[in-house]
């Protein structure tokens, strides 16, 4: 299957096989990620597989059960710890603790996951990303014994499909593309841009369901409101003060 083909398939799992990754296979989709672009080639993330039950049990409780079937979990860290080490071990100053290579390592780690999902999918694996690593950061730091300096950004529950989902919609191209120039939508385009994901038959079914007026009501009122927002956003601040680094 060409690259395009590969990305244009993919799916997210959620149900997976008992079949365990092999170390071997494990080895080449985390060495194709290593090959993933980087702020200047300090590769400033880490990656923590987890494998054994109860771990895997307790992580999977952090991400609300998601994931619970699958034999491997992979999180993938911003990291400057590894970095400030080297520099006192050099002599240097340690300046990477600040929002700019908070961010730097942030955009790392992102590269060095996707490149990580195309090759595990290029090997028969399914995985799906959780981004309720960012809900419960602390505790799932705690869990993995993560030091001073680094930050759960990405965890990708990861194995042998055991199902096989539709794929979700996604936003047309003229919904993201700007030429040259941002160009400002009107309430015509938002309305057009979004009809595809308002006329989507489970995301309909999910506004009956929930009882409410439309999509965006359903993401502003259900999914993701302001109070929960706020309150992870709070927490995760203060996390990633502890983590050492300036905001």
């Amino acid at each position: 299957m060409s690259t395009i083909n590969l990305l244009n398939s993919h799916r997210s799992i959620r149900k997976y096989k008992h079949t365990p990754v092999s170390q071997s296979v494990l080895n080449r989709i985390i060495e194709a990620g290593g090959r993933a672009s980087n702020t200047g080639n300090m590769q400033l993330y880490s990656v923590i597989v987890t494998r054994e039950p109860d771990r895997l049990a307790a992580l999977s409780k952090l991400h609300y059960g998601q994931g619970a079937t699958a034999p491997l979990f992979l999180t993938i860290c911003a990291d400057v710890n590894r970095y400030h080490h080297w520099c006192r071990l050099s002599g240097c100053d340690e300046p990477y603790g600040n929002l700019l290579w908070l961010l730097s390592a942030t955009v790392d780690a992102s590269l060095f996951a996707q490149n990580i999902c195309v090759a595990a999918e290029s090997e028969g694996l399914g995985f799906c990303y959780l981004g309720t690593v960012l809900y419960n950061t602390a505790q799932i730091a705690d869990l993995l014994e993560i030091p001073k300096g680094v930050v759960p950004v990405i965890t990708l529950s990861m194995g042998y499909p055991d199902e096989e989902p539709d794929q979700c919609e996604r936003l047309p191209l003229e919904g993201i593309v700007h030429e040259e120039t941002y160009r400002h939508y009107s309430d015509q385009d938002i309305e057009e841009i979004h009809r595809l994901r308002e006329e989507w038959p489970f995301n309909q079914e999910m506004v009956k369901l929930n009882g409410v007026r439309n999509l965006a009501e359903l993401f502003t009122t259900k999914r993701y409101p302001r109070k929960d927002n706020e309150a992870i956003s709070a927490a995760l601040k203060d996390f990633i003060k502890q983590a050492g680094f300036s905001l």
